[in-house]
């Protein structure tokens, strides 16, 4: 009789070694199924292989350890790492939405421009989309709470389709959603999701500092480097010049 549980490995360094203690570790426990998470090719007949994108910071894996209930089917997982643990990803990830929900304005204000920004865009008749990896009612719910919902024609969540950034899709379905031209869309991010999504789609990246990257800015793929949105409508009008 198999554990009604399935077991898992994540890991982008060495996916060989996770496979062995994969492994060892249903040798001697029959688990319901077992899973290897890699960004390489590796082939294996006892265990499921996923391929996912390698992970470029802690928050990357956070974010796909938060969405392990995406993938597996199982109420209880069990990971093995260094130190493997038993986690209920379903009940950790509602209560983690339900306290991020709960106090989504903590520490959450507008970056200096931003208002200003937004107006010029409406007065410029700039069609603007939020494309983002929160959940998508949560993005929704903070966007109304700090009072700059209406200024956007769509909100993309990580939810919103079947894939989400650094998958360029996320943001070229956006686009095409709001009949858009992405020969003609710009990218304003902060972290390297936003980034690589950006350099996958050919879209111009405008790169906010400090934001969520453990990168160096010279390692994050920009076609601009801002502190804040003063002045942003400059970069802006440099595009929408060359395009019309």
């Amino acid at each position: 009789m198999n554990l009604p549980i399935d077991i898992i490995s994540v890991n982008c360094l060495n996916p060989l070694e996770s496979l062995k203690a994969l492994d060892y570790s249903t040798e001697i426990l029959k688990f319901n199924n077992s899973y290897l998470f890699t960004h390489e090719k590796i082939n294996s007949t006892k265990h499921k292989v996923i391929n996912i994108n390698k992970f470029n910071s802690i928050t990357d894996y956070s974010d796909f350890i938060l969405g392990i209930g995406n993938y597996v089917d199982s109420e209880y997982v069990l990971i093995v790492q260094d130190d493997g643990y038993i986690i209920n990803p379903k009940k950790w990830t509602n209560e983690f939405l339900a306290y991020y929900g709960d106090n989504i304005l903590h520490e959450s204000k507008l970056i200096n421009g931003v208002k200003e920004f937004l107006n010029w865009c409406k007065t410029e008749n700039i069609s603007m989309a939020v494309c983002t990896n929160k959940t998508e009612h949560l993005a929704v719910d903070l966007l109304k709470k700090i009072g700059i919902y209406d200024y956007f024609e769509y909100v993309a969540g990580y939810n919103t389709f079947e894939y989400c950034k650094p998958d360029p899709r996320h943001l070229t379905s956006t686009i095409e959603i709001m009949n858009g031209d992405i020969k003609k869309s710009i990218m304003i991010g902060d972290s390297e999701n936003d980034a690589d999504a950006a350099k996958l789609a050919e879209i111009p990246m405008i790169l906010l500092k400090d934001g969520y990257t453990e990168k160096k800015v010279e390692q994050i793929y920009h076609n601009h480097l801002i502190e804040n949105f003063i002045g942003i409508e400059k970069i802006i009008s440099s595009y929408l010049n060359g395009w019309f």
